[in-house]
């Protein structure tokens, strides 16, 4: 069995992109309920700030570290998420799911970054499309 070198570079280079775009997806989607009617007017005007200040400040460094590694946007990402889930777990409580805002797939625990998919939040609807019975 033979190693190849580029398998491997590939491998890195899909997952710091990888990384890249869990990040990226996270921030916007954060910048999305910030602003989102529903939800806006929700938030605490302390967390509101103190979130927007967070998101801004990533989506700033993003675009100025396109070649960051795989490590540095990881790290990122559980910076604005220990910023961002103890204000969104308060804002889905306390507004008791927020109905029609779509919430936290699978529970608070499911929030983007913490084990959901990128992009899961909010009104993400995972159930809309055709299922395999479905298909079949």
């Amino acid at each position: 069995m033979t190693t190849f070198p580029c398998l491997a570079e590939d491998e890195a280079a899909a997952a710091r992109i990888q990384s890249k775009n869990s990040l990226e997806s996270y921030a916007y989607n954060l910048r999305n309920s910030i602003t989102d009617d529903k939800l806006a007017d929700k938030f605490e005007a302390g967390d509101k700030a103190k979130l927007e200040s967070a998101v801004n400040e990533t989506i700033q460094w993003l675009d100025a570290s396109q070649e960051a590694s795989k490590e540095e946007y990881e790290e990122k990402q559980k910076e604005l998420e220990a910023i961002a889930n103890p204000i969104m777990q308060r804002l889905y409580g306390s507004a008791g799911g927020v109905p029609g805002a779509g919430g936290f797939p699978g529970g608070a625990g499911g929030f983007p970054g913490a084990g959901g998919a990128p992009g899961g939040f909010p009104g993400a609807g995972g159930e809309d499309g055709p299922s395999v019975e479905e298909v079949d």
